[in-house]
């Protein structure tokens, strides 16, 4: 063998000799992900005192409140789209994030989302450039136009806002058993998947605070006897009445009075709290009476033999009683404002006014498919907002397991937009409730629950959320002046 030859053996002895060694003394190196597979990597908590990364979201940019004006409305945008959309007047949209979509790269992007009511599709455009708000001259970072398929289009601005994500913070806890017998936990999330979906749902609704509960309310006892409650001070006003209005200042109380057994015969009685004195306002085939806005005026059913018609009296001299309009209807359902009443018949809505030409919504449009149209359902407007109206309706078709009344229906209350179309199911389907009313700050629901003859009647109560439902007092049919 040559020396040549012998030297360059012993060099390439030598090398894999000092790596041999080399790797006994360093750790191996993390097995790297097979990119033929779906499967996703685990994190691993770092040691500790190590500093804990910052979280990477492939959503960017993420924590954004987006706002506009005219009509005024918010939207979050947090760790996986668009969470929860705000509009005045009107309960919050929770919203179920998809894909988003980058439009130009770095610029703009596409966020899309579905409203998790009604099914609807949203998509969100956020472009990175100044952008004023028109009701002041705050420069923020996005500018956003935001389409949803029933409400349009909607917009505005947007600033990255992480401190109004508490979540987000909670999220990026490392906890130190996260990776603890990561199957049994795998196995677990699995099975409370939905239990999951729901809580993350009310997580991205803020708590309701700002209710004012009503001091001035009527009611039916479980006698039927009229009961009228003013700051915890209760009144037997009649041994039986139906159809009760108390007024805005919480000071009287009107109700229908049956007089014949077999016929249409009625009286509106109205009683006053400071004289303790009862009268009546209007006789003869009448019914359905509301206080006006202002209080001064009452608007009613009057039958002329053949057809109802909503009339309007003077509370100060109701002796001048007056047809409001001629239109022929079924139901009176209350005040839009000082010159609008809304009615309906067994086929349509009717805001009849004395300023402006009578608009007419089609009941079929407000009910959908699964709810059927009866003479003694309720419309009733919120009072904060006039295009949002709270409908207690029979289903066309019984959830199943839900309870039913003597003719095996079951009953329940929905909130429905009338620019929009956009109708929201509160009542839950495992019970039976009618006669839902607002409260006067617009964000609570009082209902009568229990099935006539069968469960006990009570009054519930639940937020224009659909949040925190629960028993608010014994009596039935339950109604607010202030």
């Amino acid at each position: 063998m040559r020396a040549s030859s012998f030297i360059r053996i012993s060099l390439l002895c030598s090398s894999l000799l000092a790596a041999s060694l080399a790797s006994a003394q360093t750790p191996p190196a993390a097995p790297t992900q097979n990119p033929g597979t779906n499967s996703q990597s685990k994190s691993v908590p770092p040691a500790a005192g190590a500093p804990i990364p910052s979280p990477v979201s492939r959503h960017y940019p993420i924590l954004i409140i987006a706002h506009g004006s005219e009509p005024n409305w918010s939207l979050r945008l947090g760790m996986k789209g668009p969470e929860r959309l705000d509009r005045a007047g009107y309960p919050p949209i929770v919203l179920d994030p998809d894909e988003i979509v980058p439009d130009v790269p770095g610029v703009s992007w596409v966020y899309h989302a579905k409203d998790d009511v009604t099914g609807a599709d949203l998509a969100v455009e956020l472009s990175r450039e100044s952008c004023s708000d028109v009701t002041g001259d705050t420069k923020y970072t996005f500018k956003v136009e935001l389409q949803h398929t029933q409400i349009g289009t909607l917009d505005g601005c947007g600033q990255s806002a992480p401190e109004k994500f508490p979540e987000f913070r909670k999220k990026n806890q490392l906890d130190p058993d996260d990776n603890a017998d990561v199957k049994d936990k795998d196995k677990s999330k699995d099975k409370d998947k939905d239990k999951d979906k729901d809580k993350d749902k009310k997580s991205v609704l803020d708590p309701i605070t700002n209710f004012q509960p009503p001091t001035a309310v009527a009611y039916l006892d479980a006698s039927g006897k009229v009961i009228f409650s003013r700051s915890a001070v209760r009144r037997t006003v009649a041994p039986e009445g139906t159809e009760l209005a108390v007024s805005h200042d919480g000071k009287k109380l009107l109700f229908t009075r049956s007089d014949s057994t077999t016929g249409p015969e009625r009286t509106i009685v109205l009683y006053d709290w400071d004289t303790g004195r009862l009268r009546d306002l209007a006789t003869t085939s009448v019914r359905s009476a509301f206080w006006a806005p202002d209080d001064s005026r009452v608007a009613f059913l009057k039958n002329d033999g053949t057809i109802w018609q909503v009339w309007t009296l003077p509370v100060s001299a109701p002796e001048t009683a007056a047809q409001f309009s001629p239109q022929p209807v079924d139901a009176l359902h209350g005040w839009t404002s000082p010159t609008t009443i809304l009615a309906s018949d067994l086929q349509n809505a009717y805001w009849l006014s004395d300023d402006k030409p009578m608009q007419t919504v089609a009941l079929k449009d407000i009910y959908g498919d699964a709810f059927q149209v009866m003479s003694s359902d309720t419309l009733r407007p919120n009072p904060i907002n006039a295009d949002l109206l709270l409908v207690s309706a029979y289903y066309l078709k019984t959830p199943a397991g839900a309870p039913v009344d003597s003719v095996g229906l079951n009953s329940t209350f929905f909130l429905y937009e009338v620019l929009s179309k956009r109708r929201t199911t509160l009542g839950p389907a495992d019970s039976y409730q009618r006669a839902a009313e607002w409260s006067r700050d617009g964000l609570q629901i009082f209902c009568t629950r229990g099935v006539p003859g069968k469960v006990p009647l009570a009054t519930w109560r639940v937020f224009w959320d659909g949040s925190n439902p629960g028993r608010f007092n014994s009596g039935s049919f339950f109604v607010i002046g202030k």
